[in-house]
This record gives structure tokens, C-alpha cells and sequence, in this order.
């Protein structure tokens, strides 16, 4: 929710702090958001790996904390390095979508996992619904409000989780910590002893490339090719939180029970291709708004590859994983500006004949196509885990 109040604002601050146009800030956004992206692919794994070895606790509540530093950071911005050390600081301390999976992998069976997991999507696609829209009515009080608000809830939910928060981890399960699986080369070497783990591992690589075009790049298309002001853009991406939650606890499941993880996760391709071939052609503001309710199918998509990958996994290497998850996301997030930032700056500035904004949106619609296409041709014995997964 931290980020998704900041998220409306963010490119005024830029603008605010740098004195540029908001073509020219879309570009120095992307390099703020692979900053975080740099040092989450760095700490993923390490991240995951304490988890394995001192227990899912201590490394979720490290989490809350880093995120508490990094508003206040960028709240307190005299210039732009400050906010490329606040999004660094979250980066390396902030990786909380791997514990907080490695801590539904604990809870849960392994048919159980997919809907275990949606709920995690649930939490941060509710996160994403009331966070946009609050961040863009706080936004009217001043370009920083948003920022401090978001360091007050990161800071509060860290004394939550510190009186309330249990340990999900035994010490029964848990393991040695190895600095030799502990870094992203590490946990690649280990992984790969997994049959079927890395070809999935690289759908999902592509897969968050794809969609990180939203929280990187759409802060800044909506006001550019739709006009949109700091509420209007938390409006869409509130309506887009609303319609992942509702898919992740009402139909995820039930999409799973029938059809599987690999099915269900197509399916959600589908639609994620589809809606940004939309926003790439489309010029109504009023579709787009309709189109954010659409998005919401293609939540089905991360939670399904991620079972995939958890069955094959046994229970003392689900913190390892979801680590070595952590870094391919934030390889994504790295990429995912430099392709979708640098493509809306360039093509919405006076170096071309005719804008195109939608330019990214051909990108990443690309990139599910890929996502799709390599899921539909897995063989069978990659889709299905072994009996003895869990362990």
C-alpha cells in the first residue's frame, strides 16, 4: 500500500526537484525504479536464505522497516540522489513479496499453494486499490504528504507485526546458511538441480517484465496521453487493485481447481496481451478507466507460475526460492524501465515526427505473447511436480 500512495505523485516530484518537463521525468523515474531493482536482484537470495535459516520473522519485519526508510528518504528529498538512495534502501531491505511467499509456502499444501499465494496477490492488489487513490488525494495537501503518510503506515505495521506477527518456520526445518547459495549466481546453481524449476523460472522472468510496465511507466502515459491528473491516476490504478482482488479471492481458486496452475496462467496471459494492445491504440480516457477493470484477469498469472515452481521445491528451500524469485523480479523491474520509460520518453518527445505513447504498451503486450507461448509449449513433465515435492 506504501508505494502505491507515492506512486501518483512521484513523477510531480521528479518534475519538482529537477525542473523538467514530464517526458524528460518519465526517463529519470525508470533509472529511480531500477536503483531498487539493482539492489533487490543483489539481495533477493540472501534475503531468502536468512529466512531459511533464522526463520520467516525477523526477515519480514527487516522488510517493513527498510520500506518505513525509504519514504522518509524521499519524503525529506533535498535532491534527486536522495530519492535514488531511498529506493535502494528498499531494495536491499525491502524485498517483502519473497517472504512474505516463502511464509504461504510454509502454511499451506502443496495443492493448496496457488490460492495461498493469490492471497498474498489479494493483500497487495487491496494494498494497490486504496493506496493510488489515496496518494492522489493526499497529493492535494503538498507533493511530499503522500510520502510521509506512507512512512507513518510502513512504521506502524512494523510495531503490528512485532507484537503480533508469528514465526511460520519450525526449527526443525530450517537450514544451514550457505553464502555459497545466499547471492543470485548461488541460488541459480542450487535451483537448477530442481527438474523443470529454471524453465519456469524464465516465464516468470518474462512475465514481470511484462507487467512491471504498470507500476513503472503508467504514472507517467495516463498524464501524457490521457491528460490525467495525480487523482485521476490514482483512480485507475485503484480501480486496477480492485479488480485484481477480487479475481485473486473470488476466482483464482476455483479457475485452479478446474483447469490447473499452467491453464489458469494462460488464460491470464491472454487477457494481459490483450488489454495492452488496448492502451497502446486506444485514446479514450473513459475505455481506459474500463480497461483497469479488465487487468485484473491477469492476476491469475503470478500466482499460478509461482505453485509451478513451489511444488517442485522441498520445504527447506522455499525460502531459497522465493528469493531467487525476489532477484528475477527485481532483474525484471531493472528491465522494465529502461525498455517501457526510455521508449515513452523518446517517442513523446520532439525527437519524433508523431507521438505514440502506446509504444511500451506494444512492448510489453509482446512480452506475455512470449510468456504465453513458452507455457503453452512446456512439456508436460516441467508442468507437472514430482511426488515428492514436498518433503
Amino acid at each position: 500500500m506504501g508505494f502505491g500512495i507515492i506512486m501518483p505523485v512521484l513523477p510531480e516530484l521528479i518534475v519538482e526537484l529537477e525542473n523538467v518537463t514530464l517526458s524528460e521525468a518519465t526517463w529519470i523515474g525508470g533509472l529511480i525504479a531500477a536503483s531498487y531493482a539493482v539492489f533487490q536482484f543483489l539481495m533477493g537470495p540472501l534475503v531468502g536464505n536468512l529466512g531459511d535459516r533464522f526463520g520467516r520473522r525477523p526477515v519480514f519485519l527487516l522488510s517493513l522497516a527498510g520500506f518505513s526508510v525509504d519514504f522518509l528518504l524521499m519524503g525529506f528529498a533535498q535532491n534527486i540522489l536522495w530519492l535514488f538512495i531511498g529506493r535502494a534502501v528498499a531494495g536491499a531491505l525491502g524485498a517483502i513479496f519473497g517472504p512474505a511467499n516463502a511464509v504461504m509456502a510454509d502454511i499451506s499444501s502443496v495443492e493448496d499453494r496457488a490460492k495461498r499465494f493469490g492471497s498474498v496477490g489479494a493483500a497487495f492488489g487491496i494494498g494497490f486499490m486504496v493506496g493510488p487513490a489515496l496518494g492522489g488525494l493526499l497529493g492535494e495537501f503538498g507533493t511530499r504528504t503522500p510520502f510521509f503518510v506512507a512512512a507513518a503506515l510502513a512504521a506502524v505495521t512494523f510495531v503490528y507485526g512485532w507484537f503480533a506477527f508469528p514465526e511460520t518456520m519450525p526449527e526443525s526445518s530450517r537450514r544451514s546458511f550457505s553464502l555459497r547459495r545466499a547471492n543470485p549466481v548461488g541460488a541459480l546453481l542450487s535451483l537448477r538441480k530442481l527438474p523443470g524449476v529454471l524453465g519456469i523460472a524464465l516465464i516468470y522472468f518474462i512475465w514481470v517484465t511484462s507487467t512491471n510496465i504498470y507500476p513503472v511507466s503508467w504514472a507517467y502515459f495516463a498524464p501524457i496521453k490521457y491528460g490525467w491528473d495525480s487523482k485521476m491516476v490514482g483512480l485507475s490504478l485503484t480501480l486496477v487493485g480492485v479488480s485484481m482482488a477480487l479475481v485473486q479471492v473470488l476466482l483464482l481458486g476455483r479457475m485452479v481447481k478446474r483447469f490447473g496452475e499452467r491453464i489458469t496462467a494462460m488464460i491470464g496471459l491472454l487477457a494481459a496481451a490483450a488489454s495492452m494492445l488496448a492502451y497502446a491504440f486506444n485514446d479514450s480516457a473513459t475505455i481506459a478507466l474500463m480497461l483497469c477493470l479488465f487487468i485484473g484477469v491477469q492476476a491469475m498469472v503470478m500466482p499460478s507460475i509461482n505453485a509451478m515452481m513451489s511444488k517442485r521445491t522441498p520445504t527447506d528451500g522455499q525460502g531459497e526460492l522465493q528469493g531467487f524469485n525476489g532477484s528475477l523480479a527485481a532483474l525484471a523491474a531493472l528491465t522494465a524501465p529502461l525498455i517501457y520509460n526510455t521508449s515513452l520518453s523518446y517517442f513523446t518527445s520532439d525527437a519524433v515526427a508523431v507521438a505514440f505513447p502506446g509504444a511500451p504498451f506494444i512492448l510489453s503486450a509482446a512480452l506475455a505473447g512470449i510468456a504465453l507461448a513458452s507455457l503453452w509449449l512446456l512439456k508436460p513433465a516441467d508442468a507437472t511436480p514430482p511426488l515428492n515435492a514436498d518433503t
